[in-house]
């Protein structure tokens, strides 16, 4: 067994635990992050690229509550869950249910809000500390809705995210073209997050970002944890063939922090949502800046060299192999906005960390501030990373 002392162990090499490990040797700390796979491979690289700071409303919303059974047995919705999963998510289901009632949900916006609050420029300085500048594109976000109705019905989000500052404009189908000249036409309009920024490319981001975090003298630990304790001397982590002690510990492991949590005590109703993403190369992509078509729930997002088009959520698990239908609906749906696309280049299956109320858990565990939680940030992982250091930092320096 290989033992290895150090001040801070970050479990997870994810944009969240490289992020902390980043700012966390920026305050002077030694520290090794604990990462079995890529730094970055994950949900890091495969999401849509969005640093949302519009993304305040919970994924639980009274509307999806009241459409659940129709959105979960519909073979084209954006919300799908493997039968063969349901026991195991019941739990997760019923406190999913309780989070989506009016209250509750209102309560959760708020929260969101605060956490994503300045999202844009935290990034901007984060991406200028780790040489990512160049991959980050400032403009903006386009949410498109194809009738009149469908516009209409947005007016009860669009005057929440109003309510919490959310910059937004609203488009008229001709202003939407000027906008996107390439997308087809559509009857109802668009609406527009002038603030939201966008990432190129996340995976070389990412790269840039494992590089940074290396040269400010962190070590990473090639192996999965499977245990961690708390002793006398400090925190235990065993992740064979390591034996890791620390001071202090971060759990930032993402969809596989639960099991972690629970060994020392912090019971956490976290999940996992199955995103996909399909690929099409193209030397130009037809649009200029990420656009969601509302009816859909996907993103079609430019990027070097190609157009990624990502979203669906499924909820079943860590184990499930991927689903190629929704593969397929993916493509084809993205086929609805652009007929051209042909085959995708490339599909891929990653994990996100899903917590019922969609707010992430950031803070100390019930055991005490040696070991913090960070997790379970959902769709805004990407978005939250340099504030989840940030606030990572604090709890340790108090």
């Amino acid at each position: 067994m290989n033992r290895i002392s150090t001040d801070v162990a970050v479990i997870g090499g994810g944009v969240i635990g490289m992020a902390i490990a980043l700012r966390l040797r920026a305050d002077g700390r030694e520290v090794v992050v604990i990462e079995p796979n890529e730094p970055g491979s994950g949900a890091s690289y495969g999401n849509a690229g969005t640093i949302a700071d519009y993304a305040v409303i919970p994924v639980g919303t009274p509307s999806v509550l009241r459409n659940l059974v129709s959105l979960l047995l519909d073979a084209n919705s954006p919300l799908s869950i493997r039968a063969s999963a349901l026991p195991t998510l019941f739990p997760w289901l019923m406190r999913f249910t309780y989070e989506s009632l009016p209250h509750r949900y209102r309560q959760n916006t708020r929260r969101i809000a605060e956490l994503v609050s300045g999202a844009g420029a935290a990034w901007t300085e984060f991406a200028a500390q780790i040489d990512a500048s160049d991959l980050l594109s400032a403009k903006g976000c386009l949410y498109l809705y194809e009738t009149r109705k469908a516009f209409k019905a947005a007016d009860a989000d669009i005057e929440l995210r109003r309510g919490h500052g959310v910059a937004q404009e609203l488009l008229s189908a001709d202003e939407v073209s000027r906008l996107e000249p390439r997308l087809p036409p559509l009857e109802g309009g668009g609406l527009f997050f002038p603030d939201a920024i966008s990432l190129g490319d996340p995976g070389e981001v990412m790269r840039r970002l494992s590089m940074s975090v290396r040269r400010a003298g962190v070590e990473f630990i090639q192996a999965s944890a499977r245990e961690i304790a708390r002793q006398a001397n400090g925190i235990r982590i065993m992740a064979a063939p390591f034996e890791i002690c620390a001071r202090a510990a971060v759990i930032s492991a993402g969809a596989r922090s639960q099991r972690l949590a629970a060994q020392i005590g912090d019971t956490v109703r976290l999940d996992t949502e199955r995103g996909y993403h399909v690929e099409f190369d193209m030397a130009e992509p037809p649009i200029e800046r990420p656009v969601c078509p509302t009816a859909y729930g996907f993103y079609l997002c430019p990027m070097r060299g190609r157009l990624r088009v990502a979203g669906l959520v499924e909820l079943g698990g860590l184990a499930a192999p991927g689903n190629p239908r929704l593969v397929k609906a993916l493509a084809a749906n993205a086929r609805r906005v652009f007929p051209d696309l042909g085959e995708p280049s490339r599909t891929w299956l990653g994990f996100r960390p899903s917590m019922p109320d969609s707010v992430p858990i950031i803070r100390p565990s019930r055991g005490g501030r040696d070991i913090i939680l960070a997790f379970g940030h959902g769709h805004i992982g990407l978005t939250l990373a340099p504030r989840t250091a940030q606030l990572v930092s604090s709890i340790l320096a108090a």
